[in-house]
């Protein structure tokens, strides 16, 4: 049920999208976990430099790019014809991502552990390929989950605590299992902010207790955003050919933004989300993280399918693909209808530019443009949301620590709390965990305020908001800025999230794909495709229309901090 999201609350997101310049993003959403490690091809080895005073990791800045990579920037399709052609195997490829976490992720942060069965599991599948067995698109592909959604493996799920490390759960995840089955390397478990970023205010995104802080690759010293910090890093440093994340409530398309790479957030209920740690039933979703669409697209059609033990996943049926790369069209653009959700426009001019020169181009290509297609009422959505999250929160984690019987480290969220209390050193340097506290002060999910919460919340986000933009303009998508350039990580103040537009479409329950659109002072900055429940198809049409069209995407070098700003259109 987890979906990774910022440690910020609905309230605070709701604000920023108004234009407020407030501290933070709520993302809200299921926790990652696992042991900050660092390894190389023989396998995991514990990480002796992480922990509780993990800090920014531009503290020992790279001063060069590091050495060429064999797999800079390649594509699953191109790793799939490489393995075809025999240039590589799925263990040399597994082999060269374990060696570039090794070389990288020292300063990155972006990896809690890795999966000391990855080589065996690669040689598995080329002997599978060299019998003629081919599963699909992800057969012999490295992939890192975010350390909130289980495997039953030999890597740990612990959503960044150290209060749930050592914790293997009996059975993988859904998301897991379609993965294996898909033939994909389950390379590891990525960091994110603790407990999906839904834990304390003033909060940094990226830091866990158990992972340190992630770093953004396109400066060491900016924040990478979360609560997917670690699969965005990871995926944008090319350490991993993609990585899933989760989102409550930006906690996907945040760090996909801030670190130039695709995101995408489905419909709830498209992807399973059993067994992954929780924030919120009604938002919580599992999206993929990769350097292009067409990769996320790929990844995406693995991860679908209705799962008896999430009731939400029954809604899939009929809308479900196991392709959407067929899907993908370079001339999408061309009489697509788009609106502009110019009410989430204003709060950074560079980022301003940035999406008109994108609406430009959209039109060029052939794009009806509706300028301005506001979603009104996602100024009022915020205050409601976050009332269900912390409902949902503490229903939701009593049942996963429960499910985990009992040799779970802790069996409820009163006891999550009391860990850190006893553990302040480790788990609580930096800021606290006044969220959990409220979300234990929390009464059943039949309490009236839960459910007028949950109602208005909806009401305001589908009928009165996304739903009603779309049908008086009759568009095809609503895009609007993902977000603002990465933030100096500040373990003092926390996040400076300035904006973005992930409320509405969280809240709703509706897809959002977000795609690089540009740099602002050397940072990039994506721009957000949402709409309908069960758009994605339309939705990935056009985004992968205007990535081919424009093509930011670039490889980020690791430099320890940046010069002086300028905008960068190119």
């Amino acid at each position: 049920m987890p979906i990774q999201t910022d440690r910020d609350s609905d309230r605070d997101r709701a604000a920023d999208e108004a234009g407020a310049l407030n501290r933070r993003e709520l993302l809200g959403a299921a926790a990652v976990g696992g042991a900050l490690v660092i390894a190389g091809a023989a396998g995991c080895a514990p990480r002796e430099d992480v922990g509780s005073g993990g800090g920014s990791a531009g503290e020992s800045g790279r001063a060069a790019a590091p050495a060429p990579f064999e797999l800079e920037e390649v594509t699953i399709a191109e790793l799939q014809e490489g393995m075809a052609s025999g240039r590589w195997s799925a263990e040399k490829v597994t082999e060269l991502y374990l060696g570039r976490i090794e070389q990288i992720d020292g300063e990155l942060r972006s990896v809690i552990e890795t999966n000391p069965d990855a080589l065996d599991i690669a040689r598995e599948l080329d002997q599978e390929r060299s019998g003629g067995n081919l599963r699909g698109p992800l057969h012999g592909v490295p992939i890192l989950l975010k350390d909130n959604i289980a495997t039953a493996d030999r890597t740990t799920t612990t959503a960044g605590s150290l209060a749930l490390e050592g914790s293997i759960p009996a059975a993988d995840s859904f998301v897991a299992r379609r993965l294996r089955e898909a033939g994909a390397v389950l390379l590891g478990k990525a960091n994110l902010s603790e407990w999906a970023n839904f834990r304390g205010e003033n909060s940094s995104s990226g830091w866990s207790g158990r992972g340190g802080q992630c770093a953004n690759p396109f400066a060491l010293d900016r924040n990478p955003c979360g609560s997917s910090s670690g699969s965005g890093a990871a995926t944008s440093g090319n350490l991993v050919a993609a990585a899933i994340g989760t989102e409550t409530n930006g906690s996907v398309v945040c760090p996909s933004s801030t670190c130039g790479v695709v995101g995408i957030k489905p419909t709830v209920g498209l992807v399973s989300r059993s067994r992954i740690i929780p924030i919120s039933h009604t938002q919580d979703t599992a999206g993929p993280m990769a350097r292009g669409v067409a990769d996320a697209a790929a990844v995406l059609g693995a991860l679908t399918g209705v799962d008896p033990e999430d009731a939400a996943t029954a809604a899939s049926d009929g809308h479900a693909h196991v392709d959407y790369t067929r899907f993908l069209d370079a001339a999408g653009l061309a009489g697509a209808r788009i609106g502009v959700g110019r009410d989430f426009f204003g709060f950074h001019r560079g980022v301003d530019a940035l999406m008109a020169a994108a609406v430009e181009e959209m039109a060029r290509q052939g794009a009806e443009i509706v300028d301005p297609a506001d979603v009104a009422a996602h100024r009022d959505i915020g205050r409601h949301s976050f009332q269900v999250l912390l409902y949902e929160l503490k229903a939701g984690m009593n049942a996963y620590l429960a499910a985990l019987g009992p040799e779970a480290p802790v069996k409820t969220l009163a006891e999550i709390i009391e860990f850190n209390d006893q553990h302040a050193e480790a788990e609580l340097p930096f800021f606290g965990q006044e969220l959990l506290i409220q979300a234990e002060e929390k009464g059943p999910l039949t309490e009236k305020e839960y459910t007028e919460a949950l109602e208005t919340a909806g009401r305001l986000a589908r009928a009165d908001g996304i739903d009603k933009t779309m049908d008086e303009h009759r568009l095809d998508a609503i895009v609007a800025p993902t977000g603002g350039p990465a933030w100096l990580t500040d373990h003092v103040n926390g996040d400076n999230f300035g904006g973005g537009s992930s409320t509405a479409a969280a809240v709703a329950g509706y897809p959002n794909v977000t795609v690089p659109a540009g740099f602002v002072s050397g940072l990039p900055v994506g721009i957000s495709f949402f709409g309908r429940a069960w758009s994605e198809p339309t939705l990935l049409k056009i985004a992968y229309a205007f990535e081919q069209t424009t093509k930011h995407r670039r490889a980020p070098r690791f430099p320890a901090t940046l010069p002086l700003p300028t905008l960068d259109l190119g």
